[in-house]
């Protein structure tokens, strides 16, 4: 029998089981595109209208996930890099690239989150996952300008190549059954399946090495939605 919450910490309950339930789903069935509402309300074991009352769709729950998301990364670089100081440039993109990689589901939604999750939500939800991702991109300007010899103008295009290739190789690097299967029959295909996290941090490393090595002045814009 399922029962509505009534009080403020069952509600907060409730979420936290329809976010759990969706990290779930999302590695059991490889990514956050195999997800829908229905499966997320069956596996947190609420009726199927319930969800309605906590998340108004599934790009919001999503965007939730990814608000959350950007919080654990900075959170990953800050106690990656506690007592780091004077790191070069390479050991600054491995330190990106390798807590990049520990955040599965936040790698998956860097694709979907300016496609289709933030433009699909009414504007204060828009405005709170802006909110919050600035001030988490922010955080890791911040900690990584002072584990680095980079500047905070290096480091902020530094982020904004690791965004770009993170939403795309982690896609590549995680083919759907029916890819997978293709590229078995076509191994020359399949080194697009590549290994993630080794790519993006050589990747990484080399655009870190060149924007040390260019002393003219950039203009960067601010911003974790950059391409």
């Amino acid at each position: 029998m399922h029962r509505r919450a009534r009080s403020p910490e069952a509600k907060q309950r409730r979420t936290e089981d329809l976010l759990d339930a969706t990290r779930g789903l999302a590695a059991d069935r490889g990514g956050v595109r195999h997800i829908t509402l229905a499966a997320v309300t069956e596996a947190a074991g609420l009726h199927p209208s319930a969800v309605r009352r906590y998340f108004e769709s599934k790009e919001e729950l999503l965007l939730e996930l990814a608000e959350r998301g950007w919080g654990d990364w900075r959170d990953a670089l800050t106690s990656h890099l506690a007592g780091a100081h004077d790191l070069a440039p390479e050991q600054t993109a491995a330190a990106v690239a390798g807590t990049l990689a520990s955040q599965p589901l936040f790698c998956d939604l860097l694709t979907h989150v300016p496609l289709s999750l933030e433009g699909d939500v009414d504007i204060e939800r828009a405005r709170r996952f802006k909110t919050n991702s600035f001030a988490a991109y922010d955080a890791i300007v911040e900690v990584l300008t002072a584990a680095s010899t980079m500047t905070g103008v290096q480091v902020q295009s530094l982020i904004t190549v690791a965004l770009a290739l993170t939403a795309n190789l982690w896609q590549l690097s995680h083919p759907t059954p029916t890819l997978a299967e293709l590229y078995a029959q076509h191994p020359r295909w399949g080194h697009v399946a590549l290994d993630f996290e080794p790519r993006l941090t050589r990747l990484l490393q080399a655009t870190a090495s060149g924007l040390a090595s260019d002393t003219g002045p950039v203009t960067v814009a601010r911003g974790p939605e950059m391409p």
